[in-house]
Formats: C-alpha cells, sequence, structure tokens
C-alpha cells in the first residue's frame, strides 16, 4: 500500500514522504495512529504540492547566494581598529566585525559563524571566505588599518 507519511516513522521513512508498506501494517498501526495516510488523488496532490514548494524554495535560495556571490567576489571590507606599536591591534578582528562591516556596505546579512579566515592581530591584508550556500562560497579581502 502506497502512503504519505505525515511523521518520520523509524525504518520507513521521514515526514511528508511517499513510501510503500504491507496493508496490515498501514491499516492497523499507522494510518490509525496518524503517522501516515493512504495516498490516494488528494494526498497524491498534496505530496506534489509540497514537492514542488521545496524546489521552488531551494532554487531561490540558490539564486539569492549566486548573487551574493557575484556582489562580494573580490571585493575589500576596511576595518578601523586600535594600534599600539608595530602595527599590533589591541585585541583583534573577529568574524563578527567583518559580518557588520559586509551589512553596512553591501547591504548582505551573512552569519559571522558562515565568514573562515586566519586570526588578524596586526594591521594588513587577509583573505576570507564567505560560505553563502552549501557549495557556493566568495572570496573576499580584509583590511586592517589604524584607527
Amino acid at each position: 500500500m502506497k502512503l504519505v507519511l505525515l511523521q518520520d516513522v523509524k525504518s520507513l521513512g521521514k515526514k511528508g514522504e511517499l513510501v510503500t508498506a504491507s496493508d496490515g501494517y498501514a491499516r492497523n498501526y499507522l494510518i490509525p495512529r496518524g503517522l501516515a495516510k493512504e495516498a490516494n488523488a488528494q494526498a497524491m496532490n498534496e505530496y506534489q504540492n509540497a514537492e514542488n514548494s521545496k524546489k521552488y524554495k531551494h532554487d531561490q535560495e540558490v539564486a539569492a547566494a549566486e548573487k551574493a556571490k557575484a556582489t562580494l567576489d573580490g571585493k575589500t571590507v576596511t576595518i578601523k581598529s586600535k594600534t599600539g606599536k608595530e602595527g599590533k591591534l589591541f585585541g583583534s578582528v573577529t568574524t563578527k566585525e567583518v559580518a557588520a562591516e559586509l551589512k553596512s556596505k553591501f547591504g548582505i546579512d551573512v552569519d559571522k559563524r558562515k565568514i573562515a579566515m586566519s586570526d588578524i592581530k596586526t594591521c594588513g591584508s587577509y583573505k576570507a571566505e564567505v560560505k553563502l550556500y552549501q557549495g557556493i562560497t566568495a572570496v573576499i579581502t580584509v583590511a586592517v588599518s589604524e584607527l
């Protein structure tokens, strides 16, 4: 019997998947407990609509990430910080500061955990990777100068 799962079922599938189960298991366990419903025309239509919605959302996220990559790739972000002798910073430049500068300069909101860079403790120019989406990263330059 073909079923659309309403909840995750161990060893059968995840919520929203179309699965095949034996008639007895479906009628006596899954359907009465509200774990699944029979895959009739209406249920199949809902399943197809949900799949199309997921695909559309994924495509929109990928398009937004590609647009952000085109905007950020190769750009330079300048951060001014207090320095001591020989250009050493008081503290260090963090990913939080880089994310705030990206938001203010380019209008792109990036989570600080999605920025990968080395520890910056002196003035200079450094490379950083911004992970925008799975498999989509932009490489930016972080320029640190005296305040």
